[in-house]
């Protein structure tokens, strides 16, 4: 009997060392990626021991939400440590002693998909979703859809050639060319 609880303990603290672990790379990927928050992102925002100051946010479409006693708070363009560390200060400034504030996001802004699919249009975005299932959750490609010549606007930028296996961000724009005979 004590050596099956021995071997229990043994499985039981291998396992919660590999879920550390992989917590840990999933945190140390969303901090490398640099996530950036953007209009439409829906945020948890927790200040430890505030209730009263916590709840759900979120970013509209100037990029700014409100927060009791603090009032308007740009997030647009901040990833959410930058985020946390901007709340902190404003809270720092007169109203909290040492805020201690956490920022989850809850929803992400939509990604986009127009062109050659059979239903374009805006749709929620799922993390780690290439290019080629954003055309599936569309319906798939048109018959005339040159399924190589993909363009991404991202970010604000320049429409740029993408292969399918890209993965989609938050609030891209996907267009799928037409082919040519």
């Amino acid at each position: 009997m004590r050596d099956g609880r021995a071997f229990t303990r043994a499985i039981l603290g291998t396992l919660m060392a590999a879920m550390v672990m992989m917590f840990a790379a999933v945190d140390a990927f969303a901090q490398a990626t640099g996530y950036q928050l953007g209009r439409g992102d829906r945020l948890r925002i927790n200040i430890f021991n505030e209730p009263d100051l916590s709840g759900e946010f979120e970013i509209d479409g100037s990029g700014v939400f409100s927060m009791p006693l603090i009032g308007t708070v740009r997030g647009d363009g901040l990833t959410a440590r930058q985020l946390e560390a901007e709340i902190a200060r404003l809270y720092g400034e007169g109203y909290l002693k040492s805020p201690q504030v956490s920022v989850e996001v809850l929803n992400y802004r939509p990604f986009y998909i127009l062109g050659e699919v059979k239903t374009p249009g805006s749709y929620p975005y799922r993390e780690g979703m290439t290019i080629l299932n954003a055309a599936a959750l569309a319906g798939g490609f048109t018959y005339r859809a040159d399924s190589k010549d993909i363009r991404v606007k991202r970010d604000g930028k320049e429409e740029v050639r993408m292969p399918p296996d890209t993965v989609v961000r938050p609030g891209d724009i996907i267009r799928v060319t037409e082919r040519i005979f």
